[in-house]
């Protein structure tokens, strides 16, 4: 039989990153870790500056994951030109994401507009 863990919810606030990790701040009593990309490898995708709502999960004092918002907001940086005459319902087209993520989003959609991102299945849930 295992002992049974305490685990710690705390929300945390994204200070800064580079290709391999992110450092993060608590904002109880604003200490600072680190995350390696591996760590948290789910999440790495709907990670930017100023995102709100990150709680991270820690166990006697060691930070175990990260819990991510259900949807983020994130801007296309990249798509094709959007096609005159498109409709709100019709076909979707790829668009790459401040992020890298790269999700589908209505033909309609053009770069720099913000949508918002459903981090439970990776997909365009709706214009921001």
């Amino acid at each position: 039989m295992l002992p049974e863990a305490d685990f710690e919810r705390r929300p945390v606030q994204y200070l800064f990153g580079d290709a391999s990790s992110i450092t993060f701040m608590d904002l109880q009593d604003y200490s600072q870790f680190t995350l390696a990309k591996d760590e948290i490898e789910d999440e790495w995708s709907y990670l930017t500056e100023g995102v709100e709502g990150l709680i991270a999960i820690a166990s006697e004092g060691q930070v175990l994951g990260l819990e991510i918002p259900t949807f983020i907001n994130l801007e296309i940086v990249e798509t094709r030109p959007s096609v005159r005459g498109g409709s709100v319902t019709a076909r979707t087209k790829p668009a790459t994401l401040s992020t890298g993520l790269v999700v589908q989003v209505p033909e309609y959609m053009t770069t720099g507009e913000v949508i918002r991102v459903d981090t439970r299945t990776g997909e365009y849930a709706s214009k921001a």
